[in-house]
């Protein structure tokens, strides 16, 4: 704990206060309207087609290795059900 032993140093050490406290304000704003700009930008039309043919390319691209790869076929439903 801190000792002081004047009014100039407490008053010094609440204005250091005051003011961090001010600037993390800011940095929260700043973050929250970035977060908002990331949000908006991510649930475009472009990007939702765009990350939605990356996945089916990916699945895709995963079956055919995996295949190549163990000569393995994913079973389809109809043969696991007979």
């Amino acid at each position: 704990m801190k000792t002081y032993t004047s009014f100039d140093e407490i008053n010094r050490d609440l204005k250091y206060l005051k003011l961090k406290s001010q600037i993390d304000q800011e940095e929260l704003k700043l973050g929250l309207h970035h977060t908002k700009d990331s949000f908006k930008e991510s649930l475009s039309p472009m990007n939702m087609i765009a990350s939605t043919i990356g996945a089916v390319a990916k699945k895709a691209f995963v079956y055919k290795a995996v295949d190549w790869l163990v000569g393995m076929k994913p079973v389809k439903k109809e043969e696991y059900e007979e």
